[in-house]
């Protein structure tokens, strides 16, 4: 089994100002699976990173997926079909882009818990391989 990371847990384990750092960083450091981030993930990292942190907390981040400490999950084409329906399917929620590949993601890893702090989304989204996913922290 995998942990697969969207943006807020990871945005918060590199961010201490944030007020989930402490719950999201133990959850890294202390998981036991595989850490998968779907690639779509990293943009809005970095984002968050120019805009709050500086430049060095993205090259460390890079160098813990050089080192393995990560595993970047990129789209594959039938996840751009899933991606495509959800967007259309919840687009009256604002779900975009990204929230929509990790759910794609999710989905075809077949994992039935997801590590993020979007409970709006990801407790609206219906998933295709459980009933709902099991969010943490």
């Amino acid at each position: 089994m995998a942990l697969i990371l969207d943006t807020g847990p990871l945005y918060a384990s590199l961010d201490r100002s944030d007020a989930d750092h402490a719950a999201c960083r133990q959850l890294i450091e202390e998981a036991n699976e595989i850490l998968v981030i779907p690639a779509p993930v990293l943009v809005e990292v970095d984002y968050w990173i120019h805009a709050r942190l500086h430049a060095g907390v993205l090259v460390a981040v890079l160098d813990d997926i050089v080192a393995g400490a990560y595993v970047v999950e990129d789209l594959r084409p039938a996840d751009y079909e899933r991606v495509r329906e959800l967007c259309d399917r919840y687009a009256d929620a604002d779900v975009g882009f990204v929230d929509a590949a990790v759910l794609a993601i999710v989905e075809r890893l077949d994992e039935p818990k997801l590590a993020t702090l979007d409970q709006r989304h990801f407790r609206l989204l219906r998933p295709r391989h459980v009933d709902a996913l099991r969010l943490v922290p």
